[in-house]
């Protein structure tokens, strides 16, 4: 049995700026990719006899979901702001209402912009390696 379902938080160590909690909103989609190494995708990569030309490449991880962003109290704009601006990377976490647990070390990337009438905000997490399941 497959089971899918809500991303609950995401939570970042960083060895300057410290550590927090993000909160996805409920029934939201969410997306990963667990990086690593893949097979390029081109139907021209042969060679002159026919045979498959494998070019494997590095890609790194990415979790992509939607947090709630409470501009009044928790700031989540500001210290996501502060997470991609650092040269440094956080140790993060992203607990699945399934029960899994997933960690890397990356940071925020892309555009960091919040959504005034729905209080919410998209949280884009990446880096080098590989994303991997804790439990």
């Amino acid at each position: 049995m497959a089971t899918g379902g809500d991303l609950i938080e995401a939570t970042y160590n960083h060895p300057t700026i410290g550590t927090g909690t993000f909160f996805f909103k409920a029934n939201e989609d969410s997306t990963f990719d667990l990086g690593g190494y893949r097979s390029n995708d081109d139907a021209n990569m042969l060679d002159g006899s026919g045979a498959m030309i494998d070019q494997i490449n590095q890609v790194r991880w990415r979790l992509e979901g939607t947090i709630s962003w409470d501009m009044n109290e928790r700031a989540e704009l500001t210290s996501l702001t502060d997470l991609s601006a650092s040269p440094e990377l956080s140790d993060w976490t992203f607990s699945h209402v399934n029960g899994t647990i997933w960690a890397g070390k990356g940071k925020p990337v892309g555009d960091i912009q919040g959504a005034g009438m729905g209080a919410t905000s998209a949280l884009i997490i990446a880096g080098g390696g590989k994303l991997n399941k804790l439990s």
